[in-house]
């Protein structure tokens, strides 16, 4: 059964913060007694947990996610290159499907490593996928479109993790990537844009980023070198300033400043990045603690009035800082009928033509407006 990454979200976190609470309280004669703290809970793992046939037995690992300086690889925390060119979808529901079988596909026109970018275009374009997607699932509309107009297009697949690396119990799906600590997906994000930088003979790129890959991206400009090697960052539907979940997330960052661990608890559950990426993380503490933006940087900010993992909107914007530019946009602003959602956005035909503006200011783009609903997507064709 296909379920949707963000009601997916909303499930687990609902489960997960369920079962934190009445694991505290418990029922009478309830035994084992499982504190809510991951430390307990890391223990009650274990206790259960039984060797593989080679004689190693896996280890729930305890880790609270209390700062934002892991190392790199310190929760297994991989990434890889997208490889062997997927089919170009319209919709993301069948791109979901598609990605689950093929989880390391490459979107339409991109990873295409002998591209040499034009004088037109002379930056190529790195795309950075969200929490738990990939970057097929993520830019098989986009990705094509790019590649027609003439970018050389890359992408990769970071923050893989599985269940008992902090990846969360998402991980579990096949492509459920952008899952561990976010600092150790900053800096394979760095490693990647050095290699396309390599191949490519560009000094700098630009970037466009969906959810938390915009946010992956500010910490490379801020945290991993990226300041200077980074023309434009377009970004939809970021986590830039954290996200509340529907409220979920913020209720569970008020119960653990009250006293009792419970983003601890869940972050086994839900994973590593959509701790951090609570409002009011440590994470987001550091991100901005110097202002939104760095130098020279071009921002393009886009948010969707319909997004139910950003809200409220102002979330998603920015704030410019000394000599950075930014473009805050509502999607459906002078465009009533693109009902786009926070997965949907990345297949409406408006936001490949607002991405397409924001690289190419000066190429003449007209901005689309269509029809793309909420849940389904559809590139404007339903």
């Amino acid at each position: 059964m296909i379920a949707t990454t963000h009601s997916l979200r909303r499930a687990l976190c609902g489960i997960a913060i369920a079962a934190a609470l009445t694991a505290a309280s418990g029922p009478a004669g309830a035994a084992p007694t499982l504190e809510p703290t991951i430390a307990s809970l890391a223990e009650y793992m274990n206790a259960g947990t039984v060797a593989a046939a080679d004689g190693r037995t896996p280890t729930a690992i305890a880790d609270t996610g209390s700062a934002s300086g892991s190392s790199s690889g310190s929760a297994g925390s991989r990434a890889s290159d997208a490889v062997g060119e997927g089919p170009e979808m319209s919709a993301y529901l069948p791109a979901f499907a598609y990605g689950l079988l093929h989880p390391d596909a490459a979107p339409p026109g991109a990873n295409r490593w002998d591209c040499k970018p034009s004088a037109q275009h002379p930056r190529p374009v790195v795309l950075l996928h969200g929490t738990w997607l990939n970057a097929y699932d993520t830019f098989s509309y986009l990705s094509p479109r790019l590649a027609e107009a003439g970018y050389c297009v890359f992408t990769l697949n970071f923050g893989k993790s599985a269940l008992l690396e902090a990846g969360g119990l998402g991980a579990v799906l096949p492509g459920r990537y952008g899952v561990g600590p976010m600092v150790d997906s900053s800096r394979q994000v760095a490693a990647f844009i050095e290699r396309v930088r390599a191949a490519t003979g560009s000094d700098q790129v630009d970037i466009v980023g969906h959810s938390q890959g915009g946010t992956i991206a500010n910490h490379y400009l801020k945290f991993e070198g990226g300041q200077g090697k980074v023309g434009k960052l377009v970004s939809f539907g970021a986590t830039h300033h954290g996200t509340s979940l529907l409220g979920i997330a913020t209720l569970g960052r008020m119960i653990n400043n009250a006293g009792i661990d419970i983003m601890g608890f869940y972050r086994p559950i839900i994973g590593a990045a959509n701790v951090e990426q609570a409002v009011g993380s440590s994470f987001y503490t550091t991100l901005n603690a110097t202002g939104d933006t760095v130098p020279g940087v071009a921002y393009t900010v886009v948010g969707s009035r319909y997004d139910e993992v950003m809200n409220p909107l102002d979330l998603v914007f920015l704030r410019p800082g000394p000599d950075a530019t930014v473009d805050n946009i509502v999607l459906q602003d002078g465009c009533e009928q693109d009902i786009s959602d926070h997965l949907t956005m990345m297949y409406s035909p408006r936001a490949a033509s607002m991405a397409l503006r924001a690289l190419d200011p000066e190429g003449g783009s007209t901005l689309t407006c269509t029809f793309n609903p909420w849940f389904f997507g559809g590139g404007g064709s339903l």
